[in-house]
């Protein structure tokens, strides 16, 4: 069984709220860093029972920072989780407490999943993200919900923002003046899209080439 699975399925500790399908995406791209020295941000603390099951899945080396708006999350501290209050919708209270913050392996947003606190979280903590690391954004079905100021091809939802880092991670090819290469051309490996999750891979990348190999047969 899927060892994040396994867990959640024989938890009896703090209560934690995921979709099923997200724990074979949570594997496939974590996996890696199991048992490394790693930092790990989820947005989004809730009571507190992934911060646990990351601490029990990532191993010994693992630091576990949480963020959430209620104070009350403050209370699921311990060993190697810390718990951040403040609201990520808001560029400033980012800008104030990034300088105390350490370079991320992985960062999870499972937080207000509203359109403008998942587009503020990317632009301010994308460059936080270390160069081999993964930035995983869960919930976007709300980009379809107009609860959550979504709505299907509605300019603005964190889905058609994303369409368009789709066009930046292949700029090295554009012949389109509006379409330059740019930091996220340049650090981003790869997008994988699932149901209503987007994981974005960090790489340094370089302009790609192509080559042959073998004899011609005409």
């Amino acid at each position: 069984m899927n060892k994040l699975r396994e867990y959640f399925e024989n938890n009896n500790d703090r209560l934690i709220h995921k979709w099923d399908h997200y724990f074979d995406i949570y594997e496939r791209h974590f996996e890696r860093f199991v048992d490394k020295d790693v930092n790990v941000m989820e947005i989004g603390v809730f009571h507190g029972g992934s911060l646990q099951m990351w601490k029990d899945y990532f191993g010994k080396e693992v630091n576990i920072y949480g963020l959430d708006i209620n104070p009350t999350c403050k209370s699921f501290e311990e060993d190697r989780v810390q718990v951040l209050i403040g609201d990520q919708g808001d560029r400033e209270f980012w800008k104030s407490i990034k300088p105390t913050l350490p370079t991320f392996d992985i960062i999870i947003d499972d937080g207000g999943h509203s359109m403008d606190q998942q587009i503020i979280t990317f632009e301010e903590m994308f460059p936080l993200l270390s160069e081999n690391g993964v930035f995983l954004i869960e919930d976007l079905h709300t980009s379809y919900m107009s609860y959550y100021a979504g709505g299907y091809e509605k300019a603005n939802t964190f889905i058609e923002y994303s369409k368009k880092r789709i066009d930046e991670l292949n700029a090295w090819h554009s012949e389109d003046e509006r379409l330059q290469v740019n930091d996220f051309t340049k650090s981003a490996y790869s997008m994988s899209y699932y149901d209503s999750v987007l994981v974005i891979e960090k790489r340094p990348m370089q302009p790609p080439f192509h080559k042959t190999s073998g004899k011609p047969s005409y």
